[in-house]
């Protein structure tokens, strides 16, 4: 990774793959480093048997993966919510079949701050088949992000 500099802004310089070179913004980038690091963290829940956490994980990654993508896209710093359909919707993300109720069914696992009762009623749904099955899902939809244009 080296520094490149343009019209007075620093940038980082990808090139893990040989035949592709990218710049991308370094809070683009930070976006995407936290969205990696809460899918291992979902990965980690999920062999600990912590369903929920699984789920609020798995929505965390994709919030920040699309958060990065709209400071990349758009150059503004991402709205303040936690609505996945609305942050694709942001970021100009033309969502392919199923993606938009997926989207909008991962961001019912945002929990915040909730009242306990709320929490209890999610973590009754959240078994290991739904956190696996959504798991998948998010790495799926991550995958398909990574591969849309800048």
């Amino acid at each position: 990774m080296s520094l490149k500099f343009a019209q007075g802004l620093c940038f980082v310089e990808l090139t893990k793959n040989p035949a592709y070179t990218a710049v991308m913004n370094p809070d683009a980038e930070r976006w995407r480093e936290l969205a990696i690091y809460d899918l291992g963290t979902a990965d980690a829940m999920l062999a600990a048997s912590r369903y929920l956490y699984v789920l609020f994980c798995c929505q965390q990654a994709v919030e920040k993966h699309l958060k990065g993508l709209i400071v990349e896209r758009c150059g503004t710093f991402p709205p303040r919510t936690h609505d996945l359909a609305k942050l694709a919707q942001v970021g100009r993300i033309s969502l392919e079949e199923g993606q938009d109720l997926f989207l909008r069914t991962l961001t019912k696992y945002y929990i915040g701050t909730r009242y306990p009762e709320e929490v209890r009623t999610l973590a009754d749904e959240a078994t290991r088949e739904l956190a696996t099955r959504l798991l998948t899902q998010t790495k799926e939809l991550i995958t398909w992000l990574e591969t849309l244009p800048k």
